[in-house]
């Protein structure tokens, strides 16, 4: 019988009415506030925003990743990316490399200031989620993963998975 009323919610999930995707879409706005709060109050007090904070996190996801890849990752224009990058090589939390293969390539590393400051930062988000993840429940954190994942984009998707296997 319990299958039978867990197969019921799910069909149940099936057809959300506007005002409970309503309550989802304010519920995910929100915890997103929450997600970025702690790692902006540290940015800020580097005089750095968001667009540091995620290019240092794939940086480090994938070191030595070239900057169009990150272009791709990130969504941003070319411009915006390489404020962001100059900013943070100048301030030796990031290097930048010419690849060995095609000079025209640059290749991006974290120094050792740009993994402390990473650590700092996911450290903060880790905690955070860890607190989240334990008070919804194993199957809460199995279904949360599989939402997110069912709203990406299918290029979205692809740079996802394909991080994900980078890491082994």
């Amino acid at each position: 019988m319990a299958d039978r009323t867990g197969a019921a919610r799910g069909e149940a999930l099936l057809f959300l009415t506007d005002e409970q995707l309503r309550q989802g879409i304010e519920a995910m706005f929100f915890a997103y506030r929450g997600f970025t709060a702690d790692p902006d109050r540290i940015l800020a007090g580097l005089s750095y925003g968001r667009a540091h904070h995620r290019a240092i996190h794939f940086i480090n996801c994938a070191p030595g990743t070239t900057v169009n890849n990150l272009l791709n990752i990130l969504g941003v224009t070319k411009q915006s990316l390489n404020r962001v990058l100059r900013t943070l090589i100048e301030d030796g939390l990031v290097e930048s490399r010419v690849g060995r293969a095609d000079k025209r390539e640059r290749h991006l590393f974290l120094t050792e200031g740009g993994a402390a400051l990473e650590r700092e930062l996911s450290d903060a988000q880790r905690a955070r989620m860890r607190a989240a993840y334990r008070a919804a429940g194993p199957e809460a954190v199995a279904g949360f993963r599989q939402v997110l994942e069912a709203m990406m984009d299918p290029e979205m998707r692809r740079n996802y998975v394909k991080l994900r296997e980078g890491r082994g």
